[in-house]
């Protein structure tokens, strides 16, 4: 870094600005605090070499954005992730403000390689959600949590944020909230079902020790589980039964629900409502997923593949 970005501070009003837009996405759009940590790097990065030339974001032109990432290289998914984060902040301002002028309008788009959702195979899939021990309490509370994740594709955010009031076990449907605050009504499935009613008879009373905790799915502390208990849970089961953990993740389990629903012949526009997509071309990447395995089933067992 130059001396002088060394020396330079960011603007109170670009500080100010920067928290205010980071609390303003997270409570639209529900982003992960990875992803909004990575915007507020983002930004203090060019707020602070903006300083160094006298600017601010606020008084950034095009011809500033283009030069910062020019001095600034880097992978192509970063520079999109980084870019991502201007467009956003500045369509802030530009909501906030009426005039102002969107410095990122015209800058181009980095073209990304088009990277297909990994899914496990339904033999996998099987596997672990065999893999808890339901002799145990947390083994029964696990089995419930990845066969509810695998029969309603839900977001792991969404798994471990459920209240036990968004089940509905007579109707057989959850009540999600999910990005920005949306809710949408998910099928639970007969198999999750009896799992979730085994965890609430047998398990979640004894993880609850005697209080009355709004969260469906409890950790020993009684207390709702968070997105890294989850993550280590399910990298455990997966070594359990042989799957290389580096090829698994609590998302790739909603895209096997997303994929397998395909391969038995699920209607795109329904698998966008179940997996509360706002887009159905964020859902149109898992027929590309299905279609690469018929290929892959082709060139294996077809005598001319």
């Amino acid at each position: 870094m130059r001396k002088e970005e060394n020396r330079a501070s960011i603007a109170e009003a670009d500080r100010l600005g920067i928290s205010a837009f980071v609390e303003r996405v997270w409570s639209e759009d529900g982003l992960v605090d990875r992803t909004l940590e990575a915007y507020r790097r983002d930004l203090e990065a060019l707020a602070l070499w903006l300083a160094a030339r006298g600017r601010t974001l606020h008084t950034a032109r095009r011809e500033d954005i283009s030069a910062y990432h020019g001095a600034q290289p880097a992978a192509v998914r970063s520079i999109a992730r980084r870019q991502s984060a201007f467009r956003r902040y500045y369509a802030f301002l530009a909501r906030s403000e009426p005039g102002f002028a969107d410095p990122t309008l015209l800058i181009e788009r980095p073209k990304l390689p088009r990277s297909l959702p990994k899914a496990l195979a339904e033999r996998e899939i099987e596997g672990l959600l065999n893999a808890p021990d339901t002799t145990t309490t947390l083994g029964l509370r696990d089995r419930a949590m990845l066969e509810l994740m695998y029969a309603s594709g839900l977001r792991v955010s969404e798994l471990v944020e459920l209240p036990l009031a968004a089940l509905n076990p007579r109707q057989g449907v959850l009540r999600v909230t999910g990005k920005g605050g949306k809710d949408r009504l998910v099928p639970v499935g007969e198999e999750a079902l009896a799992r979730i009613g085994t965890y609430l008879a047998d398990a979640r009373p004894a993880l609850a020790k005697g209080r009355q905790p709004a969260a469906l799915f409890l950790s020993q502390r009684g207390e709702g589980m968070t997105r890294q208990m989850f993550w280590t849970l399910v990298k455990r089961y997966a070594l359990k039964v042989g799957i290389n953990p580096k090829r698994i993740s609590p998302h790739v389990l909603r895209h096997s629900f997303a994929t397998h629903l395909l391969n038995h012949g699920a209607d795109l526009r329904a698998l966008q409502m179940l997996l509360g997509h706002s887009s159905l071309s964020t859902t149109q990447i898992y027929t590309l997923v299905a279609k690469e395995g018929l290929k892959r089933l082709h060139a294996q067992h077809h005598p001319r593949g």
